[in-house]
Order: C-alpha cells, then sequence, then structure tokens
C-alpha cells in the first residue's frame, strides 16, 4: 500500500465531535504549544489498526510523506509503522545481524531527519522510547557509543522543545533495559527547561529510574538537585513515594 492510500483512508474515518476534543486536550489555540495542529478525529486504537494493517508491506521509503502530513493521526501513523519496522529488526536473534543492524539505523537516521514532525508530547512518547531509546543499547553501524551521546546531545541542545522531548523520553528504554546513564544525563542537563512539558518529561522519566533502576539512586539525584527542580518535575519524581517523603522533598525544596 502506498501512503496517499493510507492517508485517504485514513480521512475516511475522521469523526469532528472527536476532532474538536482532540484539538482542545493538545492545546491547538494560537499562543499553545500545539498551535495549529489539525486532527481527523481519529483515536489511537484506530490509527494502531492501520499500522498493524499496513507496516509490513509498506516501503520505508513511502513513510516520509506520512510523516509530513499535516494531520495530527497520519503523521502517528508514519512514526508508528517505524517503530514497527523497527521492533522486528531489534529481537535477540537479529541484534548483531549486519543487515537488520544496517535497516535499523536507516530508520533511526529517518527518525531524526523527521524529528520535529512529532510534534506533540504524544508523537514523541509512543515514538521515542521505542526507536531511539532502544537504538542506544543496540550495536550500530552508525557509531559506538560516543557517536550515540553526540546524537542526543544535539537533540538536547535543538531549539526545538519536540527535539528537546525525545532526548529526555527516550531514555525510558534505556531504563527498561537497566541502564541509568542516559537518564541522568538528560535529567541534570534539562532541569532548567522552561516549558512545562520539559519539566513533566524530566519528572516522569526520574519516577522511571526510581521505579526500574533504584529508588536510592532516585533520592540522591533529588539530594544533588532538588533546590533548583521545578516543582512539577519535583512532583513527576517522587510521585510513588508515600505521602510523608512526598511531603519531606517538597519542602527541602523550599528551604
Amino acid at each position: 500500500m502506498q501512503s496517499t492510500e493510507i492517508i485517504s483512508y485514513m480521512e475516511t474515518l475522521g469523526d469532528d465531535v472527536q476532532r474538536r476534543a482532540l484539538m482542545r486536550f493538545f492545546k491547538t489555540a494560537p499562543g499553545d504549544y500545539g498551535e495549529g495542529d489539525e486532527f481527523l478525529g481519529l483515536k489511537v486504537p484506530q490509527t494502531r489498526e492501520v499500522v498493524k494493517a499496513v507496516a509490513k508491506d509498506i516501503e520505508l521509503s513511502e513513510v516520509p510523506v506520512l510523516l509530513m502530513s499535516k494531520w495530527h493521526e497520519v503523521r502517528l501513523c508514519g512514526l508508528l509503522i517505524l517503530v514497527a519496522k523497527f521492533e522486528r529488526l531489534a529481537t535477540k536473534r537479529l541484534t548483531n545481524d549486519v543487515e537488520a543492524m544496517k535497516q535499523r539505523d536507516e530508520i533511526v537516521r529517518m527518525y531524526l531527519q523527521y524529528a520535529e514532525q512529532a510534534n506533540n508530547w504524544d508523537l514523541v512518547d509512543m515514538s521515542a522510547p521505542k526507536i531511539l531509546g532502544h537504538w542506544l543499547m543496540l550495536p550500530s553501524g552508525l557509531g559506538g557509543h560516543d557517536y550515540k551521546l553526540r546524537v542526543l546531545d544535539e537533540l538536547a541542545d535543538s531549539t526545538c522543545l519536540w527535539r528537546q522531548r525525545i532526548s529526555m523520553v527516550c531514555t525510558w528504554k534505556t531504563m527498561q533495559m537497566d541502564d541509568h546513564e542516559w537518564c541522568l544525563r538528560y535529567a541534570e542537563r534539562h532541569l532548567h527547561h522552561s516549558h512545562d512539558l520539559m519539566h513533566k518529561a524530566v519528572g516522569w522519566m526520574l519516577r522511571e529510574l526510581g521505579k526500574r533502576i533504584s529508588m536510592d539512586m532516585l533520592r540522591d539525584f533529588l539530594e544533588q538537585h532538588v533546590h533548583e527542580m521545578h516543582s512539577v518535575t519535583l512532583s513527576y519524581a517522587t510521585e510513588k513515594m508515600d505521602p510523608t517523603e512526598r511531603l519531606m522533598w517538597r519542602e527541602m525544596r523550599k528551604s
């Protein structure tokens, strides 16, 4: 199936009531972070069904047409197709397979090239960990650990909010694979970010650090940085702690 056929089909699924609700939810009004974004009015399971039907057959070269669509759900479809293709190439059996590695790298290059098309938090959160985050933990023909650090540093240092969020949220996957380095590095890097979506992203990843790696490691980070953390970041980071400890950290931040 070609990308134009996918777009035409998705347009037939549009729902105007759902479209208006999504435009409010994703802050598309003037001055908001999603300003100007356009929706068809599809629910995520509908988009996933489209991906399930076409991901195996659509050529990678067709995906940029989806990623450049004006429709939010079509861009999500393109991103989830990349996720599906990457995951099929990232099984344990194919970890060190040269051809699979080459194809994974090609997907990552495309993801990075079109990163700004993941221009809302849901598009980032449903794609960054499963593509870029997983790639960080796998062999790559593009380069080793230092190369991957440069890739994420460039994202983190970008002026684009969505590239910055990608650099933080992709570390969710690395923590699922028992590596805390990436989370700590980019939590520190984004600690003084001005945007609420980054306050939430940093706090969310720190919460995952405590949940998946070590609560003591999270506490060590908080001891070093609690006085400089945004209140939203701290609230997200301590969400799984008992109320007494959460209050202690809030009071410590104020002192």
